[in-house]
C-alpha cells in the first residue's frame, strides 16, 4: 500500500487541502444564504448552477487543458475558485451568488480532471483501484472535516469566506510543487446515451437518480437544518454526519455487490434509503440533535454508495475498452440529474416545508429501487466471476471525467437488443 501511494502523496494532500475548503464553503453558503434571507428557490437555484458549472467542466475542460497545459490549467483554476469565495462574503446577492457557484463548479471540475489525470498517469492498473479508493476516502473525509470548520467563527462574518479561499489556494502547493510527469492527453470520445441505455438501463437510472437525490442533499440541507433549530452548528454537524456515514459504506456496500450483485445491493439501499428519508419527514421537528445526526448518518450511509455501485454495474455490460466511455456518459447523466435535483427540492420544500426535501429524495429513491427490482426480473445478472471489481468501478467512476470531448449521438450506429 505504502508503495502504491508515495508517488501520488503529494497529490492526495493537495486534494485533502482544497476539499477541506470545497466543504466548508459548500455548508457555509447555504446557511449564511438563510441567514440572509434567500429564498429557498434560489438557493435551489444557486446549487443547482454549481452542479451546472461542474457538469460543463467535465464536458469541456479539457479544452483548455490541451490549450495551454495541465499546470497552467491548474493554477488558473485554483486562483478563480479560491477567489470566489471572497466575493461571495462581499456581495450578497442571490443572482451574483448563483453566477460564482456556477464558474466554483466549473473550476473544481477542471481541477478533478487534472488532479485524476495525474493519479491515473502515477498508477499502476494492479494498484489502481487501491489509489482511487484513497482518494474517494481522502475526499469525503476532508468533506466532512471542511463542514466541521464552520463551527470556528459566525457564518454572518467574512472569517469563513477568507478560511474557505486560503484552503483553495493552498491545496495548489502540492500539486504545482510535485515532480510527477505531467499526464498525457486521454483519447476523444464519443457518448451515445441510447446505446448506453441498451447497455445498462438500470446503471443509467441509478445514475441519474442519484444525481437527482445527492444534488437535491448538497444544496438544501443545510437550509432544512436551519428550520429545525437556529443553532447553526447543526448544519456543519448534519452534514458531516451523513458524508462520515457515506464514507464508511463505500467499501462494505461494494464488498457486497461484488458477491451477491449490483441490483441487488443497489435494490437494497435505494429501499432503505427511501424508508430513511421518508421517516425524516415523518418525524420532521421531532428528532433531537444526536437523533437528525444518526438519521443522517443513516442515510448517507446507504445513499452515497449508490453511484459507483450503478456504475459497475453498468461496466459489468460493457467491454473493457468502454469503461471510460460507459462511465463518462454516466457522469453526464448524473450531473443532469444533479443539476434538476436542487430546482425540483427548492420547489417541494416551498409548497409544504423544509421536510420536502426528504419528501423528494424519498420517492426519488422508492421509484429507482421499483426500476431496479423490474430490471432483475428482465434480465439475468451478469456471473459474478465476471463483474468488474467494485475497485475498479470506483476508478472508472472517478477517472471519467477525463473524456474531455463529449458528443451527443441522437442515432445509435447500430441497435443493441432491446433486452439488454
Amino acid at each position: 500500500m505504502k508503495h502504491a501511494l508515495a508517488p501520488v502523496a503529494a497529490l492526495l494532500i493537495g486534494v485533502a487541502i482544497l476539499m477541506t475548503g470545497s466543504g466548508l464553503q459548500g455548508t457555509l453558503l447555504p446557511v449564511r444564504a438563510s441567514l440572509e434571507h434567500f429564498s429557498t428557490i434560489s438557493i435551489g437555484v444557486m446549487g443547482a448552477a454549481y452542479f451546472s458549472g461542474f457538469t460543463l467542466g467535465c464536458l469541456r475542460g479539457g479544452e483548455l487543458i490541451k490549450s495551454v497545459g495541465h499546470v497552467r490549467v491548474f493554477l488558473a483554476m485554483t486562483a478563480l475558485a479560491s477567489a470566489s469565495p471572497l466575493v461571495h462574503g462581499l456581495v450578497l446577492d442571490p443572482f451574483a451568488w448563483s453566477l460564482l457557484r456556477f464558474l466554483t463548479g466549473f473550476c473544481f471540475a477542471v481541477l478533478f480532471v487534472v488532479i485524476e489525470s495525474w493519479l491515473n498517469e502515477r498508477s499502476s492498473n494492479e494498484d489502481r483501484g487501491l489509489v482511487f479508493s484513497t482518494y474517494v476516502m481522502i475526499t469525503l473525509t476532508v468533506l466532512a472535516g471542511g463542514q466541521m470548520m464552520t463551527l470556528l467563527y459566525e457564518p454572518e462574518g467574512l472569517e469563513l469566506f477568507i478560511i474557505a479561499s486560503v484552503l483553495v489556494s493552498l491545496g495548489a502547493v502540492p500539486v504545482a510543487l510535485s515532480k510527477s510527469v505531467t499526464p498525457e492527453q486521454p483519447q476523444d470520445a464519443q457518448v451515445d446515451l441510447r446505446r448506453l441505455f441498451s447497455i445498462s438501463p438500470a446503471g443509467l437510472v441509478g445514475c441519474l437518480a442519484t444525481g437527482i437525490a445527492n444534488g437535491a442533499f448538497w444544496s438544501l440541507a443545510p437550509v432544512f437544518t436551519s428550520a429545525l433549530s437556529d443553532d447553526t452548528s447543526l448544519a456543519a454537524w448534519f452534514m458531516s454526519s451523513t458524508v462520515v456515514g457515506g464514507a464508511a459504506a463505500q467499501w462494505p456496500l461494494g464488498h457486497l455487490s461484488d458477491k451477491f450483485g449490483r441490483r441487488k445491493t443497489l435494490l437494497a439501499a435505494a429501499s432503505i434509503a427511501a424508508v430513511i428519508a421518508l421517516f425524516t419527514v415523518v418525524t420532521y421537528g421531532e428528532l433531537g440533535f444526536v437523533g437528525i445526526n444518526l438519521v443522517g448518518a443513516a442515510w448517507g450511509f446507504f445513499a452515497f454508495p449508490m453511484y459507483a455501485i450503478a456504475v459497475a454495474h453498468a461496466n459489468d455490460y460493457a467491454e473493457p475498452e468502454d469503461y471510460l466511455v460507459v462511465s463518462s456518459g454516466l457522469l453526464l447523466v448524473y450531473g443532469i440529474g444533479a443539476v434538476t435535483g436542487p430546482f425540483v427540492a427548492s420547489a417541494v420544500m416551498t409548497f409544504t416545508n423544509p421536510a420536502g426535501l426528504y419528501l423528494l429524495i424519498g420517492v426519488v429513491q422508492v421509484v429507482l429501487a421499483a426500476y431496479v427490482l423490474h430490471r432483475i426480473f428482465r434480465r439475468p445478472s451478469v456471473p459474478a466471476d465476471q463483474h468488474i471489481a467494485f475497485s475498479d468501478a470506483l476508478a472508472t467512476a472517478h477517472t471519467a471525467s477525463q473524456i474531455y470531448e463529449e458528443e451527443f449521438l441522437h442515432h445509435a450506429d447500430e441497435d443493441t437488443p432491446a433486452e439488454r
